[in-house]
């Protein structure tokens, strides 16, 4: 071991693992207290979790970050494959107009959409120059689904980018040498080498998507609860840590899995079986 690395396993124990252990611990307490002193074991709050009602926002929340997800993967992969078909310095002008908004705070791009799509919002207002609306934009799934991609789609865009600026072009020039289309070349060629981007890029939108709590909290006006909505009320309003903490360890569970499917399906074996 380096000693360059001393200083960063320093910061990663200090910072990452020590408070996911203490959330791991604080969620087989049974007792709803923040006082670790009167600590018992428990699985109350898991199975509390797997009640009708929880199960009913889990749903909710990984559908709308799957949808979110599909939707940023049909428009995020044509985007990047445009840019990264233009000359290098327009390309990369392109792509930092993705970065820019992500320059801004979170929250502030999240109030944007507020005033875009309010009652009084700035497109209802270009709508009733033509004699429609006003229309109820908001708080509702759809706004919540609409910041969510807004959010995100950078995600999505920059990793699939990154893999299609970086592949072999020689691969596809020896494609149409061999007697390849243009789409024999995108399916057979393109495709399977962006497949690294489009995961990377699938992964990076929905695990955030579904433990988001901004934007449904303002967007959706807090009528439809998510995962990360029920988290942030046990820490800051009921003060029950245990089952937040509880929750907390689940959403990690299916964060894990689905990190290990991806890799499952695809790892190097199974790109090696598609060569």
């Amino acid at each position: 071991m380096k000693k360059y690395s001393i200083p960063f396993i320093f910061w990663t124990v200090l910072f990452v693992i020590l408070p996911l252990l203490l959330v791991v611990v604080y969620a087989f307490n049974g007792v709803k207290s923040m006082d670790m002193q009167s600590f018992t074991f428990s699985l109350e709050n898991f199975t509390r979790f797997f009640e009708s009602l929880y199960i009913r926002i889990l749903i909710r929340s990984v559908w709308l970050a799957l949808a979110s997800t599909a939707v940023c993967l049909i428009m995020g992969y044509p985007i990047a494959y445009i840019i990264s078909q233009m000359e290098a310095k327009k390309g990369s002008m392109y792509i930092l107009l993705f970065i820019i908004p992500m320059w801004m705070n979170f929250l502030l791009r999240t109030y944007a959409w507020i005033t875009l799509l309010g009652r009084n919002g700035v497109l209802n207002r270009i709508l009733g120059l033509i004699g429609l609306g006003p229309f109820d934009m908001m708080y509702n799934q759809g706004s919540i689904l609409m910041g969510m991609i807004y959010n995100f789609l950078p995600f999505m865009v920059l990793p699939i980018y990154t893999i299609l600026t970086k592949m072999d072009h020689s691969l596809i020039d020896a494609a149409k040498d061999l007697g390849a289309t243009p789409r024999m070349v995108f399916q057979k060629v393109i495709l399977p080498l962006s497949v690294p981007g489009i995961t990377s890029g699938i992964l990076m939108c929905f695990i955030p998507a579904l433990s988001t709590f901004v934007i449904s909290s303002l967007l959706g006006g807090n009528k439809y609860y998510l995962v990360g909505n029920l988290i942030e009320q046990q820490y800051r309003f009921t003060g029950n840590w245990p089952f937040g903490s509880a929750v907390s360890v689940v959403l990690i569970v299916i964060m894990f899995v689905l990190l290990g499917a991806f890799r499952l399906f695809t790892g190097p074996k199974k790109m090696e079986g598609r060569k």
